[in-house]
């Protein structure tokens, strides 16, 4: 389904109820990240390690159904065979650990337990460490790769539009109490590449329209460059979000807060890409112009 949008919509004159909407979710996001903070999952926190062999051949998606009931469906599952699984368990809990032992017997039949203990997390914090350092140098790339391409407001507006995409995922995680595991991780560098493609689209129309500034006027020009990439920007975001929201209806819960997240990540990164980016920038060329 394609849809053609012709109508002029004057995305400049709301750009103060879209900027102070925006300063008010990440403003919750981040009271939500400083106070109630990430459910982490195994990958950040570590757990119990059980390898199992069981008598007959199992299914993961079995073991998955009775971990579910025990209380731990977001354990990772790894089939080594077609009757021994490893089974990796948020809890430090040995009590939990043997529920989900009994669990397993009880629907299985014999279990041996070839291995029971607790390891740490997957990404420690010297991981989490380099991972924030690459970030750093991510968003410095995308600065000077921008401010040559366009120009250097150009470059800061479309980082600040990727910050404001990431804190407000982060904030539906932390106030949904959903699990944040590498995946997690995965899908919001993702939604960083989706809003930054989108971002560019509008500023390269922007650019394109640059000459007719002295004429136009800022506010028009930004509002004629936005309009005529909207049709492009929605058909790219519906066709992006039918496929993930299948993911997470049906995908099972092993990708469900995979695909929540770019289900978030879509809808926040076509909102900003929109209402925030060519507001911030006419905004900011109105309170402190520049030479055309």
């Amino acid at each position: 389904m394609i849809l053609k949008i012709r109508k002029n919509i004057d995305f400049m004159g709301m750009r103060k109820v879209t900027l102070s909407l925006s300063l008010v979710m990440v403003v919750v996001s981040l009271g939500l990240l400083g106070f109630k903070g990430l459910n982490l999952g195994i990958d950040f926190t570590g757990g119990n390690l059980a390898q199992v062999e069981f008598s007959h051949p199992v299914g993961v998606a079995e073991v998955r159904e009775v971990l579910a009931e025990a209380g731990q469906g977001q354990a990772v599952i790894q089939a080594y065979s077609d009757n021994e699984v490893l089974i990796r368990m948020s809890s430090f809990d040995d009590k939990a650990a043997q529920e989900v032992l009994s669990a397993l017997r009880s629907r299985f039949g014999e279990v041996e337990v070839l291995r029971l203990e607790k390891v740490g997390p997957v990404a420690g914090a010297q991981l989490r460490q380099q991972a924030a350092v690459a970030l750093i140098i991510a968003l410095g790339g995308i600065l000077i790769y921008i401010t040559v391409r366009f120009r250097f407001r150009f470059a800061v507006v479309s980082v600040i539009a990727l910050i404001h995409d990431t804190i407000i995922t982060l904030g539906a995680f932390s106030l949904l109490g959903r699990e944040v595991s590498l995946p997690f991780i995965a899908a919001v560098l993702t939604i960083v590449g989706y809003s930054l493609n989108d971002t560019i689209v509008v500023f390269d129309r922007i650019r394109e329209n640059w000459r007719g500034l002295r004429q136009r006027g800022m506010v028009a020009l930004v509002n004629s460059s936005i309009n005529e990439t909207l049709s492009r920007t929605v058909n790219t975001s519906l066709t992006t979000l039918f496929p993930v929201a299948t993911l997470f209806l049906w995908g099972g819960p092993v990708i469900a807060n995979f695909a929540l997240a770019l289900l978030i990540g879509i809808v926040a990164g076509t909102y900003s890409s929109v209402c925030i980016a060519g507001a911030l920038l006419g905004e900011w060329y109105l309170r402190s112009p520049e030479k055309a």
